[in-house]
């Protein structure tokens, strides 16, 4: 820290001392103010103009280093000044404070704000991006945040002091008169009587409505601006537009439908999107082969004979398609329309953000409107460019389930999720697997002992791990497909078969005509969403993997329920999206199942923890399935049993992490768990023997060796020696 900001710092430290030291926070009281009215008054009205001046530095100051009392003295300034001279004062006051509070965070804390408080700087950075001045103005109108937060945190974004100074002053006004008139009639209070009086309810009436009064003025600014240049249609085909026939697309139809509105459903190709199609389904029942050839390999573990997994790879994927076929029926147009959705296959863009071009798969073209438009089209693999790597004809997640011949050396590009459950299937069903990951080490999102379970699984399964791998070239050499990789600045060759890419996915937004309602994706690939899942208009909305930001097959259906109900009925109630329990499985071998928190992100985000593990080894359910590895970690507040995230990396880890997801979404303790009965035995007694662990971790110690002395006083002196009286050895 440079001179000039340690100078800035200790005088902001010398103030504030002074000002808690002269008791300012007991000054800046309703009750130390009415109990010194009359001799404040008497005074104010010999010296008027000095009392002003006075109270308006001291409002300055006040604001300017965010110290408690701003509410009161804008209730005093009514109280002693009147509406005019008080509005006059705190007004410009408050504008002088808060510019003062904003520069002191652009030169003192921004890095410091950023840090401590980078949720609400991101997204007052998205806001003043999206609206500038308009989004401070609704933060004013509509405190979102407490005000010494805004002035802190708007010193962060690039807005210029001109245009924070002007705009916070003309939109604080409003709030500034209603605070400045309650105190005006606060100030009449003589008598029990005085608070009955008219005048005095409706300046309370008014300060209880004004923010919802802003809110809707707010509201109303807002739509007007956003439709501005568009022509509402007079009537609508639909209450409800949906294109994308996947998971998201599939449950905003159904709750439309549920809820009797008329509401039509745009696909493109297949019903069910990627996870019956591609992802989800067809992943699972290959893996489930692959666990299934593993155990014949390695029956002896059993006490069998272990025997050679003979198969065919065609007949495996023919088992896959026929679980895709058994399971499409749920997705199908024909139960959709039994339900009452118009299913269209065709692609749709945007005319209007109410009305959509729909070109029919025949060729047809049509114009329909609807009242709302949900987008949830998706998204598909992402293909890095990389040289040469478009000549190799690589596999994805997509056109994987086209293959009928089994890659004998198969090279995975990525240690995600989706790359580590496929390459792991395709070696234990006797592929020769080789997986480049960039980073030090598999599935980066979850903490580092979790992900050293699985690669020693992996690496014990033969799988070739390379880690802080960067795969820079491929070409084939001599008829041979090769791929030439980054490693600490080592150029490595790694030969192979067929390259299978799972480094990510993008959005699926190319012919939507976004651009047509001015909605420009991130730079991640999906598109700006609200809270409430809207896309830039209060009636078009987006869900799943184009929304994000989880690309899971749960988080589109849970996130297509805000969208649908708030398109549905958004004017009379909206409801903001809730993220605080999302748990996520990979079905790698061992499984990972986690929710909430890691250690990682809890340390990231400054959150207190302790943790709590159980070993699976020592489940009785384990041993006897000869699974016994892996583990059960779950966070907590220090002292407390509240989970704040849990993760179980073992065989059937998603099925166990069900009761840590149930118990976090409804605030039950480890404290419940133990205290609830499970089967013996079964895989989810692991649940309650990790509650039990953090149990015996937090024995009040004191409690019990009263108790120990309260037994061996109950037993008798010399209980100990009669014992030993009686004993046959």
């Amino acid at each position: 820290m440079n001179s000039k900001k340690l100078i800035l710092l200790a005088v902001i430290g010398v103030v504030v001392a002074v000002f808690i030291g002269f008791g300012g926070p007991e000054l800046l009281t309703l009750e130390n103010l009415q109990k010194n009215q009359a001799s404040l008054e008497q005074w104010i009205s010999q010296n008027l103009l000095v009392a002003v001046l006075g109270f308006a530095g001291i409002y300055v100051l006040v604001t300017a280093l965010s110290l408690p009392g701003a509410a009161i003295m804008t209730l005093a300034g009514g109280a002693f000044f009147g509406n005019v001279f008080g509005l006059i004062a705190v007004s410009v006051a408050s504008t002088i404070g808060a510019s003062l509070a904003f520069l002191v965070a652009r030169f003192l804390m921004r890095d410091t704000l950023r840090e401590k408080y980078r949720e609400t700087v991101a997204k007052m950075d998205r806001g003043i991006q999206k609206d500038g001045a308009f989004y401070l103005a609704t933060l004013r109108l509509v405190p979102v945040f407490p005000f010494f937060l805004i002035n802190l945190a708007m010193g962060l974004t690039a807005m210029k002091l001109k245009t924070y100074a002007l705009v916070s002053w003309a939109a604080m006004l409003p709030g500034t008169f209603v605070y400045v008139n309650a105190g005006t009639q606060l100030a009449q209070i003589e008598s029990t009587g005085d608070i009955l009086s008219a005048d005095l309810l409706l300046s309370f009436a008014l300060l209880g409505l004004f923010p919802l009064i802003a809110k809707f003025i707010v509201g109303f600014i807002r739509k007007r601006r956003v439709y501005a240049g568009w022509q509402k249609p007079d009537s609508f085909d639909y209450n409800l537009l949906v294109i994308g026939g996947g998971s998201a697309g599939l449950v905003s139809a159904y709750i439309a439908s549920a809820v009797k509105a008329k509401v039509a459903l745009i696909e493109k190709d297949k019903m069910g999107g990627d996870c019956l199609n591609t992802g989800c389904v067809p992943s699972k029942a290959l893996i489930r082969s692959a666990k299934a050839a593993d155990t014949l390999r390695h029956a002896n573990r059993y006490g069998l004979e272990s025997v050679p997994v003979k198969g065919s790879f065609k007949n495996i994927m023919k088992r896959v398609q026929d679980v895709v076929a058994k399971v499409e029926p749920h997705d199908s147009p024909e139960r959709y329309r039994k339900l009452g959705v118009d299913c269209i296959f065709g692609t749709a863009s945007f005319v209007s953000p109410w009305e959509l071009e729909v070109v029919h798969n025949d060729g047809r073209v049509e114009r329909l409107t609807a009242r709302s438009i949900v987008v949830a089209t998706g998204g598909r693999p992402a293909v890095p460019p990389i040289p040469g790597l478009a000549d190799m004809e690589p596999l994805t997640s997509d056109n994987l389930w086209s293959l009928d011949t089994q890659p004998g050396r198969l090279l995975v590009l990525g240690g995600g999720p989706i790359g580590s459950e496929l390459a792991h299937a395709f070696q234990r069903l006797g592929s020769q697997v080789t997986q480049v990951e960039m980073g030090d080490r598999l599935l980066a999102k979850e903490d580092a002992d979790v992900a050293d379970v699985v690669m020693k699984q992996f690496r014990e399964d033969g799988i070739d791990l390379r880690l802080n791998h960067a795969a820079s070239e491929f070409a084939i050499e001599d008829g041979e497909k090769v791929a030439y990789c980054d490693h600490n600045g080592e150029r490595v060759r790694i030969p192979f078969d067929q390259v299978l890419v799972a480094v990510g996915r993008a959005a699926n937004t190319k012919g939507l005509g976004l651009e047509k309602i001015g909605v420009e994706p991130l730079p991640n690939g999906t598109v700006p969403v609200e809270e409430d899942m809207s896309l830039r208009f209060p009636n078009v909305f987006a869900c799943g993997d184009v929304a994000g930001p989880y690309q899971f097959t749960h988080a589109a259906a849970h996130q297509a329920w805000y969208a649908a109900v708030n398109g549905l009925f958004g004017q009379f109630k909206r409801f903001k999206v809730d993220y605080r329990v999302m748990p996520w499985v990979t079905f790698t071998s061992p499984e990972v199942g986690r929710v909430g928190l890691s250690e990682a992100e809890a340390k990231e985000k400054g959150i207190a923890y302790e943790v709590t593990r159980y070993g699976l080894d020592d489940l009785d359910r384990a041993i006897a399935e000869s699974a016994d590895y892996g583990f059960i970690k779950v966070l907590t507040p220090p002292g407390k049993d509240k989970i704040l995230g849990a993760v179980v990396v073992g065989t059937h880890g998603g099925e166990i992490l069900a009761e840590f997801t149930l118990a976090m979404k409804h605030g039950l303790g480890l404290n419940k768990i133990l205290g609830t009965i499970h089967p013996y035995p079964t895989w989810n007694e692991s649940a309650k023997y990790a509650a039990g662990e953090w149990k015996r971790a937090h024995a009040p110690q004191g409690v019990l060796n009263l108790l120990e002395k309260l037994h061996g006083w109950r037993r008798g002196k010399n209980s100990g020696d009669k014992a030993g009286k009686y004993s046959t050895t």
